[in-house]
């Protein structure tokens, strides 16, 4: 029996600006702020982020925050002397820009050990990750992931992919192609943004993404744009959805991240792609609203049930 919903990537120390040299520290990374959002918004449904961790007191205190907020994670491993990815938010009006320190972080060993790394997938609704997932993997590891994911879609597992190319996480452009389009081959639904596929696939229109994509393999897709429409497809018929324009957004960190959440959770729970992108829109508008990838509990639900 499916006993909930798994996010598979890396949540990092996130070091936001408050002004001057004041900097508040929280944690969040683009699996994660899709997760929490889905945490808020599905209550009932168990929830694990699969991930790897370190041993240090900020990976401690990284596992305390996940279960404070009912967030398990599954049978990840603890690796002695590891320790989190770090990033700082700087912001120019609501645009954010960032600053990596990832490049030993344990996340990027969550595949090393493939017997947990299948424990943690197994008997899932829905299984989520990203490119950024893919990325963060060495090819090895990277074939061991899908390999699991895959497995777990045999058994029953619904899986959710947005391709969110960053390019500087990749060798080169060939390897980030082949390895979404391997994704691709075993996802349900794809939340792409176009901007991402434009730059990567050379994609002319939402419309040339979607039908890409669903040649791929996803009969689900949901190409996002900003502040602009999204267009879903939906097995073979397409419609768009409207985006809610925010005068003036606070940060729009994790705004896609939530709109997939919200998505998702939308769609678990029976509603329909476009009632479910709808909902989508108004949580990434409340999103935007607040500093930070992770809005409150409470602020994300009334969105969602408005």
């Amino acid at each position: 029996m499916a006993h909930g919903i798994a996010a598979v990537g890396e949540c990092m120390i996130e070091l936001s600006s408050q002004g001057s040299s004041l900097w508040r520290m929280g944690y969040a990374g683009d699996t994660f702020n899709t997760l929490w959002a889905m945490r808020a918004l599905m209550p009932g449904h168990h929830v694990d982020y699969v991930s790897a961790f370190g041993d240090d007191p900020f990976s401690h205190g990284q596992i305390e925050f996940f279960k404070s907020h009912d967030i398990g994670i599954a049978n990840s491993p603890i690796l002695p002397g590891a320790r989190p990815g770090l990033y700082a938010i700087t912001l120019s009006g609501a645009e954010r820009a960032f600053t990596y320190w990832r490049s030993d972080a344990a996340a990027r060993r969550l595949a090393d050990d493939p017997a947990a790394l299948a424990k943690s997938l197994e008997n899932r609704e829905l299984i989520y990750f990203s490119g950024i997932t893919l990325a963060i993997l060495a090819e090895p590891a990277r074939r061991v992931f899908l390999d699991a994911v895959a497995k777990a879609r045999e058994h029953g597992a619904h899986i959710a992919f947005d391709p969110n190319y960053r390019p500087k996480l990749w060798p080169d452009i060939s390897a980030a192609r082949t390895a979404i389009g391997e994704a691709l081959a075993v996802t349900d639904i794809a939340l792409p943004t176009f901007p991402d596929e434009e730059m990567l696939f050379g994609d002319q229109s939402m419309e040339a993404t979607a039908r890409r994509l669903e040649h791929a393999g996803p009969a689900e897709v949901v190409v996002k744009n900003g502040d602009q429409p999204a267009l879903i497809l939906h097995y073979g018929d397409t419609f768009e959805s409207p985006a809610i324009h925010v005068a003036n957004p606070v940060d729009t960190t994790g705004a896609g991240d939530s709109f997939n959440g919200a998505y998702l959770a939308a769609r678990l729970l029976g509603l329909a792609p476009a009632d479910a992108a709808k909902r989508a829109h108004r949580v990434a508008a409340t999103v935007v609203q607040v500093r930070g990838a992770l809005a409150p509990f409470e602020l994300l639900k009334m969105a969602f049930d408005r």
